[in-house]
């Protein structure tokens, strides 16, 4: 059993997870879960032991300097809880209880029935994973997110896609079949992230996510600066663009048929949808999801392997089914290449109907999870 001392009850918690490397297209995912963590001044209470799952060749750890003392910092999965202050607006509290860390190397079962232990150590109801794809979707445009669950009456209930991708998949997939074997209700967001500017960061494709998030969970997320760095980046690559006119003239081909399939999206749906958000963010006095003040009211919890931290036992929920030679294992990379298939959706998209429409049907959008 794993032991968290100091970790105080927690109400209604959901674990957001995201994992830098092939599902994470412009380190959009990772920024997104790293901004909840800064702007609701997480605690960390826990980090899987790195030389359990990480190779040290691919991910390297960083030599820095405290106080003229050299210490290392060692490529690990860390866990934090934040406490919202007033999810809604109306004074309830919720807890988010965020997953971040690195694609591992190896033992790619262990690590998710690891994680899987302290969801069910923490009480926690829903794991929702973010990833980001590159796809063929145009800079310019609001950036399609995917929601996809295996679960079909979580399907129904929370307006997501049911998953039908077969193909390569990464860490988030194999997570997400984990937690269909252990019971535990799981879904992931997709952000579709232009493949002609897939360098992060893309602080665009994290607003969408957050946004989608917010929906998902019923909570009102600080956005911060977030909003205005996404700007900033747009007219970035707009300038970019307008300096090369065979890039212009693409991106103009891709709006053109991002539009077309757009047009039967422009419902009252999703004009209800971002009306939601807006009152949910209206609140004068206690602006948009204020946290308790320093996170949760008990900080002492602070548990780090670089500070010697022992690993806890192995939790055992049950391991999920046996996947093809090359999916117990994988690797870190940059980024998922355009024209690699990922069943949660971390490959960049085929076609532009797939991409743009920002659905996981049949392409790479489909989180296989």
């Amino acid at each position: 059993m794993i032991e968290l001392e100091g970790v105080p009850e927690l109400i209604d918690p959901v674990m957001v997870a995201a994992f830098e490397g092939w599902n994470d297209a412009g380190d959009a995912a990772s920024a997104a879960v790293a901004h909840l963590d800064r702007e609701w001044k997480g605690e960390v209470f826990a980090a899987l032991d790195a030389e359990d799952y990480y190779d040290f060749q691919v991910n390297r750890p960083t030599v820095f300097l405290d106080g003229g003392v050299r210490k290392i910092t060692w490529p690990t999965t860390r866990l934090s809880v934040v406490r919202i202050g007033d999810a809604d607006g109306k004074g309830r509290k919720r807890d988010l209880v965020l997953v971040r860390g690195i694609e591992p190397s190896m033992r790619w079962r262990s690590f998710c029935n690891e994680i899987l232990g302290f969801a069910h150590e923490l009480g926690v109801e829903m794991l929702v994973v973010l990833g980001s794809l590159l796809g063929d979707t145009p800079h310019t445009r609001p950036v399609p997110v995917s929601g996809v669950t295996s679960d079909a009456e979580l399907a129904g209930r929370l307006d997501l896609e049911e998953s039908r991708y077969e193909g390569p998949t990464g860490i988030v997939g194999i997570l997400q079949e984990a937690c269909t074997h252990a019971g535990v209700p799981a879904v992931s967001l997709w952000a579709a992230v232009p493949h002609y500017v897939s360098q992060p960061p893309n602080p665009k494709a994290s607003l969408a996510l957050l946004n989608r998030l917010e929906d998902l969970l019923d909570v009102r997320i600080p956005l911060g600066e977030l909003s205005e760095d996404a700007r900033a980046w747009q007219l970035g690559v707009d300038q970019l663009a307008a300096e090369d006119s065979e890039v212009a003239e693409y991106v103009q081909s891709l709006e053109e048929a991002r539009d077309t399939a757009d047009l039967p999206e422009a419902s009252g749906e999703a004009i209800a949808r971002e009306f939601e958000r807006y009152l949910r963010r209206r609140d004068p006095q206690t602006g948009p999801g204020v946290a308790t003040e320093g996170g949760l009211t008990d900080s002492s919890f602070h548990r780090d392997p670089a500070a010697g931290r022992t690993r806890p036992p192995r939790p055992a929920p049950k391991e999920p089914r046996e996947h093809r030679p090359g999916d117990d294992t994988g690797t870190q990379d940059a980024g998922p290449e355009k024209g690699a298939a990922d069943s949660d959706g971390a490959a960049p998209a085929g076609g532009a109907d797939a991409a743009d429409s920002g659905r996981p049907e049949d392409g790479p959008e489909d989180s296989g999870n």
